[in-house]
């Protein structure tokens, strides 16, 4: 054992002398690479959230919450998610996003597919790992459906960032299979879990600056499908 002690201090030393000949050549990489490495957000990331006032248009929560997730992928280059087959939906692919494909290993959208068990696993993998922040999205009501991998989010104390777009049972014309009568109470008894249900655009965004900075508790936010009035009174800070 004391010879493989002796023998990885010297790989970490060799590793440790190559990453400083490429913090020399490459300063601003190096830079991103140990940010992510710390799991820190990007300086003034939060400035980046935009806001809305009472006169603006009434918006359903998931739609003011890819105006965020616009924002967001901006300025945190490291933020990386996608859907359960409910991309138009849910509202999910922010501006510009490419999708994570075997010709595009840059991409930052995931096409998860029907698969909500396997995809909050798969973000509960990402964010052990660290070096990107995870965000995956279905319905609140198909929530259930990856119930045992948010629990282990929540064991684990992984920030993963669940998008939960229909909220209520006002959903159209999918029937009681999509309503989440029950969800909530389950989920916001799930100890170590933040679930918040925004009431308007800026909560929407305080939701998720609170999600971000909770890197050790996985959050959940609820979105509506119906238009939310701006409150006079909210805004990203009180949330």
């Amino acid at each position: 054992y004391k010879a493989c002690g002796a023998a990885g201090a010297a790989k970490h030393a060799a590793w440790k002398a190559l990453f400083a000949c490429y913090s020399a050549a490459h300063p601003d990489l190096a830079a991103e690479f140990e940010r992510r490495i710390k799991g820190e957000l990007p300086a003034d990331w939060k400035s980046a959230l935009p806001s809305w006032t009472p006169e603006d248009k009434a918006l359903a929560t998931r739609q003011s919450s890819q105006q965020v997730l616009n924002k967001l992928a901006e300025a945190i280059p490291d933020l990386v998610g996608g859907s359960a087959d409910l991309t138009p939906s849910n509202l999910t692919k922010f501006k510009g996003a490419v999708d994570f494909q075997a010709t595009t290993p840059e991409g930052r959208y995931i096409r998860f597919g029907v698969r909500e068990h396997a995809m909050a696993a798969l973000c509960n993998g990402m964010a052990a790992y660290g070096m990107v922040r995870p965000f995956c999205a279905t319905f609140l009501n198909f929530i259930g459906y990856a119930i045992g991998a948010v629990r282990v989010s929540a064991l684990s104390h992984l920030g993963v960032i669940y998008v939960a777009t229909h909220d209520s049972i006002g959903l159209g014309e999918d029937g009681p299979t999509h309503q989440p009568v029950e969800m909530l109470l389950a989920l916001r008894a799930t100890p170590n879990l933040l679930t918040i249900r925004p009431a308007d655009a800026n909560e929407v965004a305080g939701a998720y600056a609170i999600a971000l900075e909770h890197t050790t508790t996985p959050t959940v936010i609820a979105l509506s499908r119906q238009g939310c009035a701006n409150l006079a009174a909210s805004s990203a800070e009180k949330v």
